[in-house]
């Protein structure tokens, strides 16, 4: 370990050379490097330590910088915020316990200015949800729990009685597949975890539940990792959560599962707006998992603040939060009967929506990525993440009508009209899933048009990241299918009146940039009706042999018989508007009647703004400089009566007032010589007048920060966003501006030596702009300085071989000009 952070020192940390705005690279290491250096402290040479603590000061002041221009800074509960603000605080706690007080100060308030209104803004998730899915949730909580786990061990800020936490168990525990080895993958995603999830597991056990679900959850996980192929974690991302997991695991507590397990259970994420159903069970025949999205743009929660202005003093409007990592989704689903994937969702790809398992429509009414098709609104042609801040997407939802179990049967209902453009002049979009059998799923499209729609026909889709599908007809119903190791599992559709169109079979392959290869899919095309069209379809495992499937219907209710070898099913669905019925479905299953009453229906309750959110976030704040002034006085006290206090002194005093730092110094060294004549108790008193004697440097600190930043946002506020080539790290929105007021803190090391905290690597960018600007303007003279010697003397010169020179010299000019040029547009200078 000692040599990769030697290794690593030379690197001095680089950013990312193909995403050079993005810190959250920066972020990763500084971690690392930062835990490193704790670990191996003791182990280091003098020297050593010096230089790795230079390179830890140079890449936290970057960073300390670029919290204030950059979107983590300022939007919340997305991935990066965590990620970047830990890497500041492990810097500023390494700088804290050496000694460099008013830099740790200072990048400490910011991480926690920025983190304590997160931690404030989760409450408001009520089901431990997190809106960016599973994959980037546990992006999320690598960093948050150890901030999390940090401010408590050295601050005495206490969030393990958070709401959120208690209820965030749920959100890995009933997203988790059978065979404990994928995920729902919801947003992008991978097929699991980006990150853990033992650790965060282990660490909800210790602080949070105290019952040993989670060390449970964390050892099935471990058992069943995908070791080759799909499914297995990246080096980069696998260990690097061990070192949490061997500090949080709390082998007292033991291994318990939940008192539910064993027993598939519906579960419905209010605020995320997704259903599942069959979680974390043994893969085994007759375990199946369904899961089901239609929800808010970034969750009820962020949905609700944004557009009832809530958080005033916080929030402007979706500028605060980044739905960039979600997908024009709603009214998804996927199956997975016996717990093996059959309708998966496409993963991490690009925002369009036949892209998941939902409808688009045609002909398009407005601007649409697949003319004459038209999708969800917040579907991007020409980004690589969703649309949501602006217009329609904006206010993009979907909802979750009915979510209820009965005998073994499931029902579920959602609405996804508003997902969609208001000129198509849809009037519903009603999506039913009935799961009759463990391996028979019944789903129904209701499409509901307005008199004046122009619609004509709509199409689905249905993924499968894993394998190809096949098609097939039984008797004019058209189907398809695909083939795993233990059988056969199937599909077939037809709608309403009993047509059954023939479907497109394909794949599609992502654009170069993203992580995975592409999806298969089976692409079905129903024409409309006015005013009602419903489309039905039956997704069947490898164990059942349906023999029949009829469907019969009116403008008020669909009946759907379906017969297989041992079983017999009769779903009566009432999908009008006529609320008068006091049930939303019927199902005779074997002679055995189920009801799924109107009474169920659920009903979302807005959550109320938090009182006092602003004194809550200071009253946090008010912990961590009690721990510096203390720090302040170990440190004077550890070196009273040295050669070196004077200089400490000075050092601790930099950013005190001037008028008071020679007075302040001058009063403790008196106070310092007067110790080492003192005895007894005299001494006792005289330390206490000593530890008392100096300025509040860190009230001081704060004043001439806070000028420092207020010069700072209002060049902030004359830039313009640049419009950069966004790569797949990276979600932000805003210019990196370098911001030249910013003092050069100074770091002096135990050598004498003064090292710079501003790193050389945020003014670079701009010294090669002067250069290359520089180098044009000479190369602009020099070229019409011989244009012009052309033009007169070497005019009348009689030697062609002179004027053969100088047009040769003319042309490379001429060539560097046009390199010159090229570099400074890309610069900008």
């Amino acid at each position: 370990m000692q040599q990769n952070v030697t290794t690593l020192t030379f690197h001095c940390f680089p950013l990312v050379k193909d995403a050079p705005w993005d810190e959250v690279p920066l972020a990763h290491s500084l971690v690392g490097f930062a835990t490193a250096y704790d670990f191996l402290y003791n182990y280091l040479s003098k020297s050593q330590q010096e230089r790795f603590l230079e390179v830890i000061a140079n890449a936290s002041g970057y960073m300390y910088e670029a919290s204030y221009r950059r979107g983590w800074g300022f939007q919340y509960l997305h991935n990066h915020q965590p990620t970047n603000c830990v890497a500041l605080l492990a810097g500023s706690l390494i700088l804290m316990n050496q000694g460099y007080l008013q830099e740790a100060y200072v990048w400490t308030k910011q991480v926690l200015a920025i983190m304590e209104k997160s931690i404030v803004l989760l409450r408001e998730v009520t089901d431990g949800s997190l809106y960016e899915g599973v994959a980037y949730g546990s992006y999320t909580t690598r960093s948050l729990f150890q901030y999390i786990f940090l401010v408590q061990r050295h601050f005495d800020v206490n969030h393990f009685k958070h709401p959120w936490l208690k209820q965030h168990f749920a959100f890995m525990y009933r997203t988790v597949l059978p065979g404990f080895q994928r995920t729902v993958a919801i947003a992008d995603s991978n097929y699991n975890w980006f990150y853990g999830p033992e650790s965060q597991l282990v660490f909800l056990d210790k602080f949070v539940m105290r019952n040993g679900s989670g060390n449970w959850l964390a050892d099935q996980i471990r058992r069943n990792r995908v070791l080759e192929g799909p499914g297995t974690p990246s080096k980069g991302q696998r260990w690097c959560t061990l070192h949490t997991e061997f500090l949080w695991y709390d082998a007292s507590l033991g291994s318990v599962p939940p008192p539910d397990y064993g027993i598939p259970k519906l579960h419905y994420f209010e605020d995320w707006g997704v259903v599942t159903y069959g979680s974390a069970l043994p893969a085994e025949v007759n375990r199946p998992f369904l899961s089901f999205k239609s929800g808010k743009l970034g969750g009820r929660a962020i949905f609700d603040i944004v557009h009832r202005n809530k958080y005033k003093e916080w929030i402007k409007g979706w500028r605060n939060f980044n739905a960039g990592h979600e997908h024009p989704d709603q009214n998804s689903f996927t199956f997975a009967p016996n717990g093996v994937p059959f309708i998966t969702e496409a993963l991490y790809g690009p925002k369009y929506t036949f892209l998941n398992n939902v409808l688009t429509f045609a002909p398009a009414v407005s601007k649409s990525c697949f003319y004459p098709w038209e999708g969800q609104v917040t579907e991007d042609c020409s980004s690589k993440w969703l649309k949501y801040k602006h217009d329609l997407a904006a206010d993009c939802q979907g909802r979750v009508v009915a979510a209820m179990e009965r005998g073994g049967i499931v029902f579920i209902r959602g609405e996804g009209v508003a997902a969609y453009n208001p000129k198509l002049k849809l009037k519903s979009l009603q999506r039913s899933l009935l799961l009759l059998h463990p391996q028979l799923l019944l789903l129904v499209d209701q499409i509901h048009l307005q008199d004046d729609s122009p619609l004509e026909v709509a199409t689905s889709f249905f993924h499968n990241v894993d394998v190809p599908f096949e098609e097939t007809v039984i008797d004019n119903v058209h189907g398809a299918f695909i083939r795993q190791r233990d059988g056969t599992y199937k599909m077939y559709w037809m709608d309403d009146t009993g047509n059954s169109e023939k479907a497109v079979v394909a794949s599609r392959m992502y654009p170069r940039g993203y992580p995975y290869n592409g999806t298969n899919y089976v692409n079905v095309t129903t024409h409309l009706r006015s005013p009602i069209t419903r489309a039905v379809y039956l997704f069947i495992g490898p164990s059942l042999d349906v023999q029949s499937f009829n469907v019969h219907g009116n403008s008020q209710q669909l009946d759907v018989f379906v017969t297989t070898g041992e079983h017999a099913y009769a779903a009566y669905l009432w999908t009008g508007e006529d609320k008068s019925h006091s049930v939303f479905a019927q199902v005779i299953a074997d002679r055995q009647k189920i009801l799924f009453e109107r009474t169920s229906t659920i009903r979302s309750a807005a959550a109320s703004e938090i009182r006092d959110y602003v004194g809550l976030v200071e009253q946090n704040l008010q912990h961590f400089k009690p721990v510096f002034q203390q720090l302040e006085k170990q440190i004077l006290s550890r070196v009273r009566n040295t050669d070196s206090f004077r200089k400490t002194a000075e050092r601790l005093l930099q950013f005190s007032d001037k008028r008071q730092t020679e007075e302040a110094i001058d009063r403790i060294f008196a106070i310092s010589q007067q110790q080492q004549q003192g005895r007894g108790k005299r001494n006792k008193k005289v330390a206490k007048g000593f530890v008392d004697a100096g300025p509040d440097i860190f009230a001081q600190i704060e004043v001439n920060e806070r000028k420092v930043r207020q010069k700072a946002q209002t060049l902030a506020q004359k830039e313009l966003p640049v419009d950069e080539e966004e790569e797949m790290n990276d979600l932000l929105d805003f210019a990196d501006i370098t911001y030249r007021e910013h003092k050069n803190n100074m770091i002096k090391g135990q050598s004498g030596l003064a090292q710079m905290l501003a790193t050389a690597r945020s003014s670079a960018p701009s010294v090669s702009a002067s250069y290359t600007r520089l180098f044009l303007i000479l190369n602009i003279v020099i070229f019409f300085v011989m244009l012009a010697m052309q033009l007169t003397w070497f005019q009348k010169a009689k030697s062609l071989h002179g004027q053969r020179c100088l047009y040769a010299v003319l042309l490379i000019d001429s060539c560097i000009l046009l390199w010159l040029y090229s570099s400074c547009s890309q610069s900008q200078c």
